[in-house]
């Protein structure tokens, strides 16, 4: 049985932008989340929309408050940075 992806974890959320529609740099996704609308580690009564920038590794809610930040979630981490390798 598929593990449940509105459950957050890194995982689900790169399950998620799989389909989930992209639109002026955000992808618009869904977790759980608690009584206070905070991120959810297992299932509740109620599933908020969120917004990830895969520019930057951040999640943010429906008012674009910056819930989560990680660098293990910046898909382009790395990307630009000059070479430590020097031309003999």
């Amino acid at each position: 049985m598929d593990a449940d992806i509105f459950v957050y974890s890194p995982e689900n959320l790169f399950r998620q932008i799989e389909t989930a529609p992209f639109e002026l740099g955000y992808y618009t996704v869904r977790f759980y989340v608690d009584q206070h609308g905070r991120l959810a580690r297992k299932p509740t009564d109620r599933i908020a929309t969120f917004y990830y920038s895969p520019s930057g590794g951040t999640l943010r809610d429906e008012n674009l408050n910056i819930v989560l930040y990680s660098a293990r979630l910046d898909r382009y981490k790395g990307y630009g940075r000059l070479s430590d390798a020097t031309d003999e």
